[in-house]
């Protein structure tokens, strides 16, 4: 394996911690320390057994998962201040403050202003453990912004400069300031079948499916934790 595939894969690594780190603030370890923390969760069996059903970790995971939850977030939920304070931590050379709020509403499924634990187990499980169907859903949903059911040039553009802001200006080589739109005709070329200036689910999935460079990145974060 070359170097660079290294490097690449070592950056891969990274970005799945830190996916991991944003809402939990913390790693699996196995010490003595996360046994007794262990115990303050066993209080909730139903719900947690009702998790590791409805989602694609273990109880274990499930323990882990809730007890780096409740240290970041005592109440039991997050709210979007919050959740931009932590994702802010991990791109420290940008302003992630717009990005953060397009991923809390895409976490945020009943869109009651907060994310609770089981909010994010259920989005965490899907991009981490779901199936490239699932994976495409979730990806979806992210982009269509005001949950229409279909992504315009608009949406996608404010995705691509949330982006790039929080990218910040320390890419190499240095990205130019037209480059959010000239993505966003690429999208829209690509996945706009039928011309119609919206790309639907199905428009997505399948354009989606037929990238080989898509697809390799859906497989990035399986069986992280």
């Amino acid at each position: 394996m070359s170097g660079c595939r290294k490097r690449c894969r070592r950056e891969i690594w990274k970005f799945a911690q830190y996916l991991f780190r944003v809402v939990t603030g913390t790693l699996p370890t196995d010490s003595v320390e996360d046994e007794i923390e262990l115990a303050t969760v066993r209080h909730r069996p139903e719900a947690l057994e009702l998790l590791e059903a409805q989602s694609k970790f273990t109880k274990k995971e499930l323990q882990i998962l809730y007890r780096g939850f409740k240290n970041e977030c005592p109440t039991g939920v997050v709210n979007e201040e919050t959740f931009k304070v932590i994702y802010s931590q991990f791109f420290p050379q940008g302003d992630s403050t717009t990005y953060a709020h397009f991923l809390f509403n895409a976490f945020d499924t009943d869109h009651n202003g907060c994310v609770s634990f089981e909010d994010f187990v259920m989005g965490l499980s899907i991009l981490l453990r779901g199936t490239v169907q699932e994976k495409l859903n979730w990806a979806f949903n992210l982009y269509d912004i005001n949950k229409d059911g279909c992504i315009t040039k608009e949406e996608m553009l404010d995705i691509m400069k949330a982006i790039y802001d929080m990218m910040g200006k320390c890419t190499y080589p240095v990205l130019r300031d037209d480059a959010p739109k000239q993505h966003v005709e690429t999208f829209f070329q690509k996945m706009d079948k039928n011309k119609d200036g919206v790309v639907t689910i199905d428009e997505f999935i399948e354009s989606c499916q037929k990238d080989e460079n898509i697809m390799r990145s859906m497989q990035l974060f399986e069986n992280v934790i």
